[in-house]
C-alpha cells in the first residue's frame, strides 16, 4: 500500500503547466524510511515533439532509475534542465537533506553537482536494483523493491542527519531566516560546527541553502499570478532592496522575475525534473 503525495512541489520552472502526454506521481515513503526519504517519484511520457523540463536546485540527493541505468545525483548548485523526446519512463527516490548520508559512510559534499553510477557506491547491488524496479509497471510494485534495497543496506537513525534535515526544513519552511547568524542561535549549535555538519551531511553550504530557499520562495509566488511587484516581494523575502533579488534570479533561473512572469507557458507536470 503506497500513498500519494498531493502537496505542489517547489522549484519546478512554470509548475503549474500540464499536458496529458505524461504521466506523473509522488509518492509518501513507509514509516520506518521517513527519517530518510522525503518521497518517490515517477514520470512517463509519450511526446509527439520534444519537451525541455528546468528545476531549481534543492539541497538533497536523488536515486534515479532510467533506461536500464541507475545514477545516483547529488545535492545541485545549477538549475537542472533536460529535454524529454519520444516516449520513456524515469522512477527516482528523493531523500531528504541529509537523510542519504547514513547509506554513504562519508561526506555528501564529494558528490555536489555530480551525477554517479549506482554502482560506484552500491556495486553490483545497483544493477540488480533497475533490472528489478523497472521490471515492474504497477508504482507500488516499484517502490516495494526500492524499499527492499534502501533497507538491506541497514541505514541507522544518525542524530547529527536529523538535526540537519531539522536545519533544513527550517531554513524552507521560514522566510525571516536569512542568515546563518539566525540558525545558530536557534539550534545552539556553533557556526563552525554547523558549516562542516552542513556540507558533511547536506553537501552544501548552509548560506547557499538559505538563499535557494528564498528564490524557491519567489518563484512560486510568481507562479501563482499573485506577485507582479519586485519591490515588495524583496522586501518579503527580506533581500536588501529589488535589484539583488533580481539579480539572484536571474542568476539561477535565466530571466529576471519580469521576464519569467511574462514568458510563454512551457506545458509539464509538476515536478518532472525534480532530481536536483
Amino acid at each position: 500500500m503506497v500513498n500519494l503525495r498531493r502537496d505542489k512541489p517547489r522549484g519546478v520552472l512554470h509548475s503549474g503547466d500540464v499536458t496529458p502526454e505524461m504521466v506523473h506521481a509522488r509518492y509518501w515513503p513507509s514509516p520506518d524510511l521517513v527519517p530518510f526519504v522525503e518521497h518517490y517519484w515517477t514520470v512517463e511520457w509519450d511526446l509527439d515533439a520534444p519537451l525541455r523540463r528546468e528545476t531549481l536546485p534543492h539541497p538533497v540527493v536523488h536515486i534515479v532509475l532510467e533506461n536500464g541505468e541507475a545514477t545516483l545525483t547529488g545535492p545541485s548548485t545549477r538549475r537542472f534542465v533536460t529535454t524529454l523526446a519520444g516516449k520513456g519512463r524515469v522512477f527516482g527516490i528523493k531523500f531528504h537533506p541529509g537523510g542519504f548520508r547514513p547509506f554513504l559512510g562519508g561526506p555528501v559534499s564529494a558528490y555536489a553537482d555530480r551525477t554517479v553510477a549506482l554502482g560506484e557506491i552500491f556495486r553490483q547491488d545497483a544493477a540488480d536494483l533497475v533490472r528489478r524496479a523497472l521490471a515492474r509497471d504497477a508504482h507500488a510494485e516499484t517502490i516495494a523493491v526500492l524499499e527492499a534495497f534502501l533497507r538491506e543496506r541497514d541505514p541507522r537513525i544518525d542524530a547529527t542527519a536529523v538535526s540537519m534535515a531539522a536545519i533544513a526544513k527550517r531554513m524552507a519552511d521560514d522566510r525571516e531566516i536569512t542568515r546563518i547568524e539566525q540558525i545558530v542561535r536557534e539550534f545552539g549549535i556553533g557556526l563552525r560546527t554547523l558549516q562542516r555538519q552542513f556540507r558533511d551531511y547536506v553537501g552544501v553550504h548552509p548560506k547557499w541553502a538559505i538563499q535557494r530557499y528564498r528564490l524557491h520562495e519567489a518563484l512560486a509566488r510568481i507562479d501563482d499570478g499573485t506577485m507582479h511587484d519586485w519591490a515588495t516581494l524583496a522586501s518579503d523575502l527580506r533581500y536588501a532592496d529589488q535589484a539583488h533579488l533580481i539579480r539572484d534570479f536571474k542568476k539561477l533561473v535565466g530571466l529576471t522575475p519580469a521576464e519569467y512572469a511574462r514568458a510563454a507557458p512551457r506545458a509539464a507536470p509538476a515536478d518532472t525534473a525534480a532530481r536536483r
